[in-house]
Order: C-alpha cells, then sequence, then structure tokens
C-alpha cells in the first residue's frame, strides 16, 4: 500500500467551511487559531503576504502569488494582508458581514485587488494524527495552472455541498476535502529535497528509503527484519539502518510497530473485528503480544481504547 493510502483511508472529515476573500490595499485579516483544524488557502488573483501568529515559533512572512496554496496543517492562527504593515481586521468580524460565501476587506478605493478561496477542514483526530504529526507549521505550493484550475474547481463543489446539504452530502465534502489535502501533501512531497532534507516526506522521497517504506506499507503484517528491509533498499544493514534513523528519527523497528498499532487503531475504532483478527491483520500471532505492544505505544489496552473510542462517538 502506499503510505500516504495508509494514512488518508484512515481519515475522515467531520465538517468544512469555505470562503472567498475579496480585498482591495491596503487590507489585513487576522485569523484566530482553532484546535483540530487545518486551514488551506488558494490566491487566485493578486498577491500577498501570510504570517504565522504563534510566539512558540519563528516564521518570517512568507510572500503569495496567484496560483499559489498553502495548508497550515494544525489550526494556528495567521494573518493576510496586502503589505507587511497593513493594518488588519478580524476574521470573525469580516465574516459576518459576508455575501453569498464573499467576504470583502481592505479599503474603498481602487487600489490592487487579491482574491484568496479559503477555508478549513475538521478531521477526526484519531485519524488525522499520524499525517498532522509529520507535517510541517505551512505547506507552501507553487501550482502550474492546470493544479490551480482543478483545485478551484474541487473548492467550488466543497461550497455548493456545504451551503446546500443532500443525500450523501456528508460523504462528497469528506471525499473532496481528501482530494484538496491529498493534492497539497502530494505538491508538498515532490518539494522535499530527498538528500538534505529530514522527516517522513524526505524518506519517501529517497529513492532507496521509499522502495523500503511502500513495501513495509503494502503488508504492515508481514514479519518484517531490519536485513529484510535493508535488501528492498538494496543497502547493507547497518547502512540502512543509519540512513532511516537520520531520516525519520525512529529505528526501522520501533517505524514499523508504530504504524502497526496506528492500523490496529484503526480497526478498533471503525470495525466490530474480534481482538485476535486485529492482532492478526498487523502482524501479531499471539494476542497477548499484541496488547503489550499497544499499550506501549497507546498508554491503553485495546480492548479499553476500543470502549473509550464508543464512548465518544
Amino acid at each position: 500500500m502506499d503510505p500516504l493510502v495508509d494514512v488518508f483511508e484512515a481519515m475522515r472529515v467531520e465538517n468544512a467551511l469555505y470562503a472567498r476573500l475579496e480585498a482591495t490595499a491596503p487590507w489585513g485579516l487576522k485569523t484566530r487559531g482553532v484546535d483540530g483544524t487545518a486551514r488551506f488557502g488558494l490566491i487566485l488573483r493578486g498577491g500577498c503576504w501570510l504570517t504565522l501568529d504563534d510566539e512558540s515559533m519563528t516564521q518570517a512572512p512568507v510572500a503569495l502569488v496567484a496560483g499559489d496554496c498553502f495548508v497550515i496543517p494544525h489550526g494556528r492562527p495567521y494573518t493576510l494582508r496586502d503589505a507587511p504593515k497593513s493594518p488588519t481586521v478580524n476574521c470573525v468580524d469580516a465574516i459576518k458581514g459576508n455575501v453569498g460565501g464573499v467576504v470583502k476587506v481592505g479599503g474603498p478605493g481602487d487600489g490592487p485587488q487579491t482574491v484568496v478561496v479559503s477555508g478549513w477542514f475538521n478531521f477526526d483526530q484519531e485519524g488525522a494524527r499520524p499525517l498532522l504529526d509529520l507535517l510541517p507549521p505551512l505547506i507552501h505550493i507553487r501550482m502550474d495552472h492546470e493544479r490551480t484550475q482543478l483545485l478551484q474547481s474541487t473548492l467550488q463543489v466543497l461550497a455548493m455541498e456545504t451551503s446546500q446539504r443532500g443525500l450523501g452530502s456528508g460523504l462528497v465534502v469528506s471525499r473532496l476535502a481528501d482530494i484538496i489535502f491529498m493534492q497539497a501533501v502530494r505538491a508538498h512531497v515532490e518539494s522535499v529535497d530527498a538528500e538534505s532534507g529530514s522527516g517522513w516526506f524526505a524518506a519517501l522521497a529517497d529513492r532507496r528509503l521509499g522502495a523500503a517504506l511502500r513495501l513495509l506499507h503494502k503488508d504492515l503484517s508481514a514479519a518484517w527484519t531490519v536485513e529484510s528491509l535493508a535488501e528492498a533498499a538494496g543497502m547493507s544493514r547497518s547502512a540502512f539502518a543509519m540512513r532511516f534513523k537520520e531520516k525519520i528519527g525512529q529505528s526501522p523497528l520501533d517505524y514499523l510497530t508504530r504504524w502497526r498499532m496506528f492500523r490496529a487503531s484503526h480497526l478498533l475504532r471503525r470495525t466490530d473485528k474480534a481482538m485476535v483478527e486485529v492482532a492478526g491483520s498487523v502482524g501479531y500471532e499471539s494476542e497477548a503480544a499484541f496488547n503489550k505492544a499497544f499499550k506501549r505505544v497507546a498508554g491503553v489496552a485495546p480492548g479499553a481504547y476500543r470502549r473509550q473510542m464508543q464512548v465518544a462517538a
């Protein structure tokens, strides 16, 4: 299985919000942080500056131009403005005056105009956590014209489904959000430097590590060893283990255990499979060994985890 598919299959969009921003210079829009969301935006016309308003990190303002897309995976607050020192208005106040999903901000004159389509997704946090934990605070993508048109069309359908709920709208919104988020993540992966970069995406982009990761995710239940994964990567055991740890920050077998438990948690939440079946699905012949591994990673036994998720639902 493609590692990204492995993650996205467990994600579920619970709701989504979409709006079109039409701004005339000078202008600025300040948003608030919302935990459990992923923010996105697509610049259709003009340009602006994006700043993450998070005191816990240092992020220089990012210049955005038409065709650029941004994703803020962790719901951090951010500001958009036409110039770094332009005054801002609160997003909540600006949205109150929207007409037909269009939010207008800025000066009354004929200054430069910027058009942005933006919004946010609210994910099932248990299913989304593995991917969100791997993503950087900000994903900035410069798309070609074809991708920009595709994303804009997808956003327009998303807007229609969220404003005019019909049969199956919940499922349609979830799938559209998957497309938008997947396009952004895929573009991010393609921009990662496999040699100088670090993290999961750099490992996926690495020709040798990527081959081993794709094989591992294709069958998490297989009896993988460092030796068999190194062979798939065309590397010696020691060289593979060292490069894997350098890129991902975990040993190959710790990584395997983590993803097995992620897959198991998905099965516990979404299916009624017996515990022994769940254990076998992720490579454990012994239910006792599975229980021990799951509790070590999740901090709770699998049976208790399933009951907690049922209550939360």
